[in-house]
């Protein structure tokens, strides 16, 4: 079946089931909201279980000091607002009171990337991968679909240590089935090929996969290993779709300046020197548009991606 006809589900209100979920079952787990509850979906918890739901308004940097307090006393807080304001307005709170003493706070940073629904370039998140993977102790995680999401809140719960989870608004198609099991530090083959392989995370995954089905029609056999764990990140898979394909793509909804891409060059560059070309948006500010056009002008589309396959095999030894 391809990527088009697969049926398409919104993480966030996977990622709502979810929260609700374990905040029932775990007494640890308390719900902290930055005044964003309707868009992340975690007014589900506000109605169902309002004693377990703490509203910090507009406050960020009081946000995730409040969580970090929490967890000194052993409980599990769970943190949830726009990636944009979780990665740069707290980012010093999240560095000295979570991320320096390993607290066990789960931060989720939902509307990333460049589809927000037209809110414009302030709610807009193509940093926020870059930022958390530079933090000691984080683990930061991208899911490709519904299901992945809530395998990954399921992880959480029962890891203890500061998680960041980057989570997208928009409804994307379905890949994983209910058995899908996600391991921390682990990508995901999803299609084998012999050209090159096309390294994907989070939202980038279903245009990556699209891309494959794109070049399959042209005769080019494109790979594409999903990396959801973008740190820690599965470095031997990484090298062996270097040397398996000789050849690399890396796609991210995110800047091409210090994400997956970033990351995958670094473990190429120490171990397996190979072409790459990088999919992500170039050296410029988002900005407010459909999702369509924003995906076409910073060059996210499978078309993109595809366009990207073909450069970098010319480069190919």
């Amino acid at each position: 079946m391809k990527i088009s006809e697969l049926k398409k589900v919104s993480m966030r209100d996977t990622f709502s089931t979810a929260l609700l979920e374990i905040s029932q079952s775990d007494e640890k787990v308390y719900v902290l909201d930055g005044d964003l509850a309707t868009s992340t979906k975690i007014d589900t918890v506000a109605t169902k279980l309002p004693e377990k739901f703490l509203q910090m308004g507009i406050a960020e940097q009081n946000m995730l000091s409040v969580a970090a307090g929490l967890a000194t006393t052993g409980l599990q807080p769970w943190v949830a607002t726009f990636a944009a304001f979780m990665s740069k307005r707290a980012l010093d709170q999240i560095q000295v009171q979570i991320a320096q003493p390993n607290l066990d706070v789960k931060m989720i940073g939902a509307y990333s990337g460049l589809l927000t629904g037209l809110t414009g370039k302030s709610h807009q998140a193509l940093e926020d991968i870059a930022i958390f993977r530079t933090l000691a102790n984080m683990t930061v995680l991208a899911p490709a679909d519904a299901v992945e999401t809530a395998a990954m809140i399921k992880w959480a719960n029962e890891y203890n240590g500061p998680v960041y989870i980057r989570l997208a608004r928009d409804n994307y198609p379905v890949i994983f089935d209910e058995q899908h099991q996600f391991e921390v530090g682990k990508g995901v083959q999803l299609r084998e090929g012999t050209d090159l392989t096309i390294i994907a995370t989070g939202t980038q995954t279903s245009r990556a996969l699209e891309a494959a089905e794109i070049l399959a029609e042209q005769n080019i056999s494109a790979a594409v290993l999903h990396l959801p764990s973008i740190k820690p990140i599965d470095q031997e898979a990484i090298i062996q779709a270097a040397v398996r394909t000789g050849a690399i793509v890396t796609a991210e909804e995110h800047s091409i300046y210090g994400g997956l891409g970033s990351a995958v060059a670094e473990i190429l560059a120490a171990n397996e020197p190979t072409p790459i070309e990088f999919v992500g948006v170039k050296d410029r500010n988002s900005e407010s548009a459909d999702n369509d056009e924003l995906l076409n002008k910073h060059e996210l589309l499978p078309i993109h991606v595809a366009e990207a396959a073909k450069r970098v095999l010319a480069r190919k030894r």
